[in-house]
């Protein structure tokens, strides 16, 4: 069974391989996204990050979610060398965190259940279990940057993440906090695998603001593979990264569109 829905400003789509699954089964999970959308959203005037914003809420009276999130952020920060940063001309914003967060949990909720062939996929970022219904690794594919209509590359992945940052679809939402007059412009997007959707995420997000050494970063990154796409339209993938890739394109889960 698949079902897409648009929650949080994109499509979100999980499709389940196991017999066992039901209508109620993904009722579950977009329900658990709406929660993840007006709890997080900076553009809902009710969220609690809207509320922090307005100084109507500390964040030490935050829900219990908002305080793991928190210490994610934090660790990600110190793990990146200060590239990863919630905060943004006295602005709390933690997005580049929160949707992989989000679609690791709600995998993570699926996976509990006892289904063990799925995937989640939120606007291209993707966490997927086991096989798809031909019994093969499940294929994601990776965006031209310069042409939507366009795959790239195609990896195969089981029980493993994938995530992209760039501005070719969302504009610049990404700041370098070391250089924050930083336009980020040399490169166009940055792809990364990791053990699950939320590593790969928290880590392409900061890879990203680092400019053309992110790609360098994730190399080093022990259980991290990247692929980076530069305005010139040339690409440096890391050491590991060809050992996902497959040919042909054909039968792609998801396909890549942060």
């Amino acid at each position: 069974m698949k079902q897409t829905r648009w929650l949080m400003g994109m499509p979100i789509t999980v499709e389940i391989v196991d017999a066992s699954a039901a209508a109620g089964v993904f009722d579950d999970v977009y329900a658990y996204f709406t929660y993840i959308d007006q709890t997080f959203s900076p553009f809902k005037e009710t969220s609690e990050v809207s509320r922090v914003n307005r100084g109507e809420l500390a964040l030490s009276d935050a829900c219990d979610d908002m305080q793991v999130v928190l210490a994610l952020a934090e660790q990600t920060k110190q793990e990146t060398n200060g590239y990863f940063d919630v905060w943004h001309n006295g602005q709390f914003n933690p997005s580049g965190i929160v949707k992989g967060w989000a679609i690791d949990e709600a995998a993570s909720m699926l996976y509990m259940r006892g289904f063990q062939n799925f995937y989640v996929d939120a606007g291209g970022d993707v966490q997927v279990y086991g096989r798809n219904a031909h019994d093969q690794l499940w294929k994601v594919g990776i965006c031209n940057p310069f042409d939507l209509s366009q795959v790239v590359k195609v990896v195969t992945l089981s029980d493993r993440g994938i995530a992209t940052s760039g501005s070719y679809m969302r504009g610049a939402h990404i700041y370098n906090p070391h250089q924050t007059d930083d336009p980020l412009d040399d490169v166009v997007s940055l792809t990364v695998i990791g053990p699950d959707v939320c590593e790969a995420d928290r880590f392409a997000t900061a890879a990203f603001a680092m400019g053309r050494d992110g790609i360098r970063f994730i190399e080093e990154l022990k259980g991290f593979e990247g692929y980076m796409i530069d305005r010139r339209g040339q690409a440096i993938m890391t050491s590991g990264f060809p050992h996902y890739v497959a040919s042909p394109v054909t039968q792609l889960a998801a396909q890549g569109t942060n």
